[in-house]
């Protein structure tokens, strides 16, 4: 075998090994990940449930509110009344603010015209038992009917 060969097939190996590393980087840990379109105008009365299975409760987990807007937006912030459904014991309420542009109207997260944000909705979260959990999310503003949110998200995947 000539040298050209040896080194082509050094520089084959050496694709493959960089590759494998490369798609053993880009594998998703989360847990749960799940988008839902909403619905446009967006009312006060409809609710998005996102449920999911805890199998191990020993590990905290990191949930993130993930928000895709458009630049038709017409706010700063946006107010969401979250719910959280345990398999065992009560259900709880929360309300949480998102800001989704600076002080100077500048969208947050990434994008052009239609803008995705990751919100940490709870960090280091133990949950309680394990089983099936559900979260209702609905918007909170004034306005009955709200314009310029494309989808809203749930992200689940263990602390580190």
């Amino acid at each position: 075998m000539n040298r050209r060969n040896k080194w082509m097939r050094g520089i084959g190996r050496c694709l493959i090994v960089a590759a494998l590393a490369f798609l053993a980087a880009c594998t998703d840990t989360a847990l749960y990940d799940h988008y839902q379109a909403v619905e446009k105008p967006w009312s006060k009365d409809q609710v998005y449930y996102f449920t999911f299975d805890i199998a191990d409760n020993t590990p905290p987990y990191d949930l993130t509110l993930e928000i895709r807007s458009n630049n038709l937006y017409p706010y700063q912030n946006l107010w969401l009344l979250c719910t959280e459904e345990p398999p065992v014991g009560p259900m709880t309420h929360d309300t949480i603010e998102c800001m989704l542009a600076n002080d100077y109207g500048e969208w947050r997260g990434s994008g052009i015209s239609l803008y995705h944000l990751g919100i940490p909705l709870r960090t280091r979260r133990h949950f309680p038992h394990k089983g099936q959990y559900t979260i209702g999310i609905r918007q909170g503003m004034r306005d009955e009917q709200l314009n310029g949110i494309e989808a809203i998200g749930l992200r689940i995947e263990a602390s580190h």
